[in-house]
């Protein structure tokens, strides 16, 4: 796994997370300008799964969404 950090224009930190050959996977966190966190959740395969948060402006818990699994295509 590779670490990936990406920042607002003011150079606070906006995303962080890692990636498998550049697909998000594992656990990532968003942040607001000033530090607070936004959202939280998991990918897999480059695919957000399970349960994803939703923050407050003091970082309290505002929502969770739970992600479901795509249907696979049918031929």
């Amino acid at each position: 796994m590779k670490p990936f950090l990406k920042n607002h224009k003011d150079g606070s930190l906006w995303v962080k997370g890692q990636t498998v050959d550049e697909i998000p996977t594992g656990y990532w966190q968003w942040f607001r300008k000033d530090g607070t966190i936004l959202r939280s959740g998991y990918f897999e395969k480059g695919e957000q799964a399970g349960d994803w948060t939703t923050y407050d402006k003091n970082g309290d818990v505002y929502k969770v969404t739970t992600i479901k699994p795509k249907e696979p295509s049918r031929p």
